[in-house]
C-alpha cells in the first residue's frame, strides 16, 4: 500500500549553495519524524554523532530516530535496501548529492530501483542567491539542472538586496519551468514541503518549536522562511477520471506535491485510488475501500505561489455532474497508465 512507501528526496546543488545547511535544518526539525540520510558529499553534517568524512559504507545513528549513511552513488540501491528495513520505521529518505554530482543520474537510479518500499519524493535543487550569476558562469550545466528540478530553493536570500533577489528568482523560475521556487535563508524551509512530518502528541501542527528558537539564524537576524500554500479538497461526489487526468497533466507552475485518495465512482466501484504526485512524477495505487468507511475523494495540494481559488475551481470541475455525467468504458485508461505494475518498477512522468 502507498502508506508503507518511503519517499526518497534527492537534494542537489553546486558547492556552497547550502545543501548541508538545509539538511541539518531538516534533521533538527525532525521531532518525531524518522529521517534516513544518504550522504554522497562527505560534508559537515552538524550532528555530534556524525563524522562521515572518508567513511564510505558506514551507517551512523544520529540519536533522534534518524540514520545517516556515507555512500558512493554506485551503492545507492544497496543502501536503500538498508534504510527501508521495516524495523527502522523511517518516514523519509534524503539523498544529499555531491556538489559536482549529476542529479539526473541520481533521480534515474531512484526511479529505476526495484525496491518496492520506496517512492520518488522529488529533486530539490538549492541555489545560492548571492552567487547565482557566477555559478552559472562557472557551471553552465546549472541551467539544465534547474530544468530537471521539482522544487528550487533560492537560498541565502537574506544576503542580497530585494531587487537583486527578485531578479534571481525570476531568472531561476524561467529556467525551472513548472517547478516550485521558494526563497530561504540558512536553508530554513518547512519540512512539510518535502514530506509529511510526524507531529508529536504534545505539539500543535504548525506551531513554533523550541528548535526554531534554539537554532535561529547564526548571525542573529530574522530569517527568511519558505512560504508555501496548501489547498485541500474533500468531496463525496466521485471524480471523472478523464477530467482529473486533464487537470494533473496541466497542473500549474509552483504546484510541488499532491497526495490523497480519489473515488472514481462507477468507473471503478471496488477501489479507491491513493495518488502521489511530486513535480512531474505521478503514481496511482488502487486499493479496496476500507469496510464501513465513507466514500470520499480527499486531496491535499502543496506549492508556492499557486492560485488557491483557481485550483479549487478546477478540482470542483472534475466532479461528476449529475446522473447524465457517466464516464465511458475507456475513461480509466489515463489513470491506469500511472499504476505501477509488478514487472515495471518505474512509473512514467506526467
Amino acid at each position: 500500500m502507498s502508506a508503507q512507501q518511503i519517499p526518497v528526496v534527492v537534494l542537489a546543488g553546486f558547492l556552497g549553495a547550502g545543501k548541508t545547511t538545509l539538511l541539518n535544518h531538516l534533521l533538527r526539525s525532525a521531532r518525531g519524524t524518522r529521517i534516513g540520510v544518504m550522504v554522497n558529499d562527505f560534508g559537515d553534517i552538524g550532528i555530534d554523532a556524525m563524522t562521515v568524512a572518508g567513511q564510505v559504507g558506514s551507517t551512523v545513528s544520529l540519536g533522534n530516530g534518524c540514520l545517516c549513511c556515507a555512500v558512493d552513488a554506485s551503492e545507492l540501491d544497496e543502501y536503500l535496501e538498508v534504510l527501508t528495513r521495516p524495523e527502522l520505521r523511517l518516514d523519509v529518505i534524503v539523498i544529499e548529492a555531491s556538489g559536482l554530482a549529476e542529479p539526473q543520474e541520481l533521480v534515474r537510479m531512484v526511479l529505476a530501483s526495484e525496491n518496492r518500499r520506496i517512492v520518488y519524493g522529488g529533486l530539490v535543487e538549492v541555489v545560492d542567491a548571492a552567487e547565482f550569476g557566477a555559478t552559472r558562469q562557472r557551471h553552465p550545466e546549472t541551467d539544465r539542472h534547474l530544468a530537471l528540478a521539482d522544487l528550487v530553493v533560492v537560498n541565502k536570500a537574506d544576503r542580497v538586496p530585494e531587487e537583486e533577489l527578485r531578479s534571481v528568482r525570476e531568472a531561476v523560475a524561467g529556467l525551472a519551468g513548472r517547478a516550485a521556487v521558494i526563497e530561504a535563508a540558512h536553508g530554513r524551509i518547512d519540512p512539510e514541503l518535502l514530506f509529511d512530518r510526524v507531529v508529536p502528541n504534545d505539539e500543535i501542527a504548525g506551531q513554533m518549536s523550541i528548535e526554531d528558537i534554539l537554532y535561529g539564524d547564526e548571525d542573529g537576524h530574522a530569517h527568511v522562511h519558505a512560504a508555501y500554500d496548501t489547498v485541500s479538497l474533500a468531496t463525496a461526489v466521485p471524480l471523472h477520471p478523464r477530467r482529473l487526468m486533464a487537470f494533473l497533466d496541466s497542473r500549474p507552475e509552483g504546484l510541488y506535491r499532491l497526495k490523497g485518495f480519489v473515488d472514481f465512482g462507477a468507473a471503478d466501484p471496488d477501489h479507491r485510488y491513493a495518488v502521489h504526485a511530486v513535480g512531474r512524477f505521478l503514481r496511482f495505487y488502487p486499493e479496496p475501500w476500507p469496510a464501513g468507511q465513507e466514500r470520499l475523494s480527499q486531496l491535499v495540494l502543496i506549492g508556492s505561489g499557486v492560485d488557491a481559488a483557481a485550483l479549487r475551481k478546477e478540482l470542483a470541475a472534475c466532479e461528476l455532474d449529475g446522473p447524465g455525467d457517466v464516464p465511458d468504458e475507456h475513461s480509466m485508461w489515463g489513470v491506469l497508465r500511472y499504476v505501477p505494475r509488478g514487472d515495471e518498477p518505474e512509473a512514467e512522468e506526467a
